[in-house]
């Protein structure tokens, strides 16, 4: 029995170590994109409704249509940290090398790290850049995402190697082989239909593009 007990410890602490981030967690290395206060830094873009309420960034779904928080500066290469919320069953996700056409939010380019409460909707994966899905997470990794509660992502951007964690996992690890877009805006998503509500706090990022 002991013998049993000290292999499953080995094999969980393996596990475990598997699943460790290889990216620096944030230290003082990091850089805050949001100072929990307003949204100094951010750019509005559509007609939803994005607001600072307990410390966190609100973003909520008021017209049909998609709506979008992006940095005010444009990032190539970097590891970021953020913590995410679904209050309801809207859409959303985290895009990354993205633009707009002017006035309006019809996306341009970009890739985006999904998020979507329910459960096989492919939280952690890639789309968009005109490809739809470009890669998504194995099967026994879509129930990892916190339906409820708040969850954490670490994103990484290496050149053409995306990479994804959830909650500590790692959902995907994809090197595009055809990649469309390499500098771009960082954006928060609200997908159409108006049924978004999402919450993110903690925003930090290390700009590794002079690595």
């Amino acid at each position: 029995m002991k013998k049993l007990t000290v292999l499953f410890l080995l094999f969980a602490a393996g596990t475990l170590l598997a699943q460790t981030p290889a990216a620096r967690l944030p230290n003082e290395q990091w850089v805050s994109l949001f100072n929990g206060k307003d949204l100094t830094g951010w750019v509005e873009v559509g007609q939803e409704k994005w607001q600072v309420e307990n410390g966190a960034i609100h973003g909520q779904g008021i017209t049909k249509e998609y709506g979008y928080l992006r940095t005010d500066k444009k990032f190539k290469d970097f590891e970021m940290y953020l913590q995410f919320k679904a209050d309801a069953d809207g859409n959303s996700g985290v895009f990354f090398h993205s633009d707009f056409k002017p006035g309006t939010a019809t996306v341009t380019q970009g890739l985006q790290f999904e998020i979507d409460r329910h459960l096989g909707n492919h939280t952690g994966g890639l789309y968009g850049d005109g490809r739809e899905w470009i890669v998504w997470p194995a099967p026994e990794l879509e129930g990892l995402i916190r339906q409820t509660d708040w969850n954490e992502f670490l994103l990484i951007v290496q050149g053409n190697r995306y990479i994804c964690y959830l909650n500590g996992v790692k959902m995907v690890d994809f090197t595009d082989p055809k990649p469309k877009s390499f500098d771009g805006y960082i954006s928060l998503q609200l997908h159409s239909g108006g049924e978004g509500n999402m919450w993110f706090k903690d925003l930090r990022i290390r700009d590794t593009s002079g690595r």
